[in-house]
């Protein structure tokens, strides 16, 4: 078992990362075995039977390899304990799954990331559950929406495409004056920059897929909750038999090392572009809170400690051929739907077709873009080439 340093609260965020899980070490090797495994046996039948104590009883269930993560997603966010799912959607429904039953009501951001938005319209409508969208920046007016019957709010924050920031502890004061459990998508923040826990948040969710796995190799979710709601959760989490691959396990355990050293260049990175883009003629908006003047920056500002390499813009043009010509010709920046990856991606979105709270009034084309670890000289001459193109197809 390795050492243990001094209690790992009292220790800065990049030391955190280095150490946590630990402990789930041996023989003196630096990072945990991966453990493929299905099959646990007993050596006695009080153990077999639960009666006497034995720590990992079936693969699905946990191994050191997944306790190792767990416990330093756990700590990283600030809450009790953590289980892993196989993708960062398999996190929010089972989340939802756990803490919802028919005849209850959801609150749930327009911002939100669209398959939780169709999980809820969807499977939960089906089973009785209902749910209504609120506009993202509303913060403590969501009281206007609490219903008698209101179980959970959940937000996200900034909203992983239109890149609202919510008034968190608001919306959570007003949750919890209700009786709900307050959730939050935290994936944003990378659970570095944000800490949900002290902003009065029940259950964190992170698609662990994106910056804590870091290089765009595996797939996974994390869930931390409070203590309060940890046995309830931990029941409907093996109840729906979540479990997630060691291998993919491993590939997060080693991207978590160094996840503060990857946001703070994403972070420089980002802001570099987006100051750039923010003079280009060609751009009607640039929605990124880190950058001043922008909307939500206050809130950021006040609750977060720094940002992501994720935000998106808004052009003057609508002309799709345009949009079309510039991306499709970009040769640092690929087009894909996830990001947290050290590469950079440019996606084009649409979000007047699914908002139904706020009315997206914005007439120009949108582009998400994450912004890897390349240099930004290079990337900001693969853009100059694409608003090229956009400007001789428009």
């Amino acid at each position: 078992m390795a050492k243990k340093p001094r209690e790992r609260s009292q220790l800065q965020p990049q030391t955190q990362l280095v150490t946590a899980g630990k402990d789930f070490t041996e023989h003196g090797f630096v990072n945990p075995a991966v453990y493929h495994a299905s099959t646990v046996l007993f050596e006695t039948v009080d153990a077999l039977r639960g009666t006497q104590h034995q720590e990992y009883r079936y693969g699905r269930r946990g191994t050191p390899t997944s306790r190792a993560l767990e416990s330093a997603i756990a700590g990283l966010e600030g809450g009790h304990d953590c289980r892993l799912c196989p993708s960062g959607l398999a996190a929010v429904t089972t989340t939802l799954l756990s803490c919802l039953k028919a005849g209850d009501h959801l609150l749930m951001s327009d911002a939100v990331y669209r398959p939780a938005r169709a999980f809820a319209t969807g499977m939960l409508s089906r089973l009785g559950i209902e749910t209504t969208f609120f506009d993202p920046l509303a913060g403590a007016k969501v009281k206007d929406l609490i219903k008698a019957n209101t179980r959970l709010v959940y937000a996200e924050s900034p909203g992983s495409q239109t890149m609202e920031v919510s008034d968190i502890p608001a919306i959570a004061q007003v949750a919890h004056d209700a009786g709900a459990i307050m959730v939050i998508d935290n994936t944003w923040s990378g659970g570095l920059f944000f800490k949900p826990f002290a902003a009065g948040c029940d259950i964190s969710i992170q698609a662990g897929t994106k910056y804590i796995v870091g290089h765009s190799d595996a797939m996974l979710g994390a869930v931390t909750t409070s203590e309060a709601l940890w046995p309830h959760f931990l029941e409907a989490h093996e109840e729906l038999g979540q479990c997630a691959g060691p291998d993919d396990i491993y590939l997060a355990l080693r991207g978590i090392r160094t996840l503060e050293v990857r946001m703070q260049r994403h972070m420089a990175n980002a802001l570099t572009i987006a100051q750039w883009l923010q003079e280009r003629p060609e751009v009607e908006r640039v929605l990124y809170p880190a950058l001043p003047g922008t909307i939500g920056h206050e809130l950021w500002q006040r609750d977060f400690t720094g940002a992501s390499g994720l935000f998106s813009v808004v052009l003057r043009t609508q002309n799709l051929d345009a949009l079309s010509a510039m991306l499709e010709g970009l040769e640092l920046f690929g087009m894909g739907s996830s990001w947290g990856g050290y590469e950079s991606l440019a996606l084009p979105f649409y979000p007047k077709a699914y908002r139904t709270a706020t009315d997206w009034a914005v007439k120009g084309a949108c582009i998400r873009f994450h912004i890897g670890l390349e240099h930004t000289d290079d990337l900001i001459a693969d853009l100059e080439a694409g608003f090229a193109r956009l400007n001789a197809a428009s």
